[in-house]
Formats: structure tokens, sequence, C-alpha cells
């Protein structure tokens, strides 16, 4: 996965080491500022060099701290989610009403990972693990649908149909 990380220094660098060790591909962000800036170039990038019916992605997921320097996580986010209202992003924070500040600010609900996380959160979430065991729990061939390489949000709403699925179906009598 392509990752764009704005945390503070040392935060940052455990977070890239830890993803990098998984096989993800990690840019490092300094500030709000920065982390905009990058995703702007790399959006612009990707958006000339890309199929204009295809959506992709500058980065899987973007990982930012709410309180980052010179621009917040919102505020990072909001911009971001006005250009590109597909990325999926998660705001690291430990303040515990910052799930209330993004209700009312963002048209969009992001995923929010309280800190202090471990290292292993951090992979399990971007890791989109929690869909996955819920996947095994419907007897998905999770293998399939990891060889697919669908977004966030695809997986979602997979997870999402087929849950619905199986409440429809009839059971056996």
């Amino acid at each position: 996965m392509r990752l764009l990380v704005a945390e503070d220094l040392k935060a940052a660098k455990a977070h890239k080491s830890a993803l990098k060790r998984r096989g993800h591909i990690v840019t490092l962000a300094s500030s709000g500022e920065d982390c905009l800036k990058i995703y702007n170039d790399k959006l612009q990038d990707v958006t000339l060099r890309s199929d204009p019916n295809e959506l992709i992605q500058p980065f899987d997921a973007v990982v930012l701290d709410y309180e980052n320097p010179k621009m917040n996580g919102i505020e990072v986010t909001r911009e971001i989610l006005t250009v590109n209202p597909h990325q999926r992003v998660i705001l690291t924070s430990d303040d515990d009403k910052v799930r209330s500040k993004n209700a009312g600010q963002l048209k969009q609900e992001v995923e929010i990972l309280k800190k202090p996380f471990s290292e292993q959160l951090l992979i399990e979430k971007v890791e989109d693990v929690y869909i996955y065991s819920e996947l095994k729990e419907l007897n998905i061939d999770v293998d399939d649908i990891k060889r697919a390489h669908l977004t966030h949000e695809q997986l979602r709403k997979v997870l999402r149909i087929l849950k619905k699925g199986k409440e429809i179906r009839p059971r056996p009598v």
C-alpha cells in the first residue's frame, strides 16, 4: 500500500519503520501544510498519468495527527476530501472529542485511531484486518479478496453487501 503519514517526527519515523517492514511504501510529511502539498502534488501526478474513467488514488490511506503544526488534521482532511472525496483518511488523536469535532466539520466520515496506539494496531487499521476478519466470519475466501487488491472503500462495500445478503437469505428449515 502507498501511505502518506503526517505525524511528529519521532512518531512518523516509528510508523514508517513498522509499515515498511510490512512492505508498504510510506511518504512522510512534517506538518499539515506539508501533507497537503505532498498530497496535491501526487494527486496531480496520478491524474495526469491515468485514465480519467478510473478512480486512482494517490495514496491508499493518509494517516495524520489531529494536532499537526500549521494546519490541524481536520483542516488537512477537509482540503483533501474537497479535491478527492474518496480518499481514505485515518486521523490519530489522544483527544476523545475528535469524533464529535469531526462530525460537525466534515461531510464524510473519517477513521479515528486513538492515541496511544501500538505499531500492531496501526498496521491492523491500515491493512483492514478487521474487515478481513468479518469476511472470514461470513465464510468468504479472504485470500481471493486480497488478490483482487480492492480499496478500503470497496472492501467496506463488499462487506456491507455480503452482510445484507446474509440477513435476507432464508435459513434452512
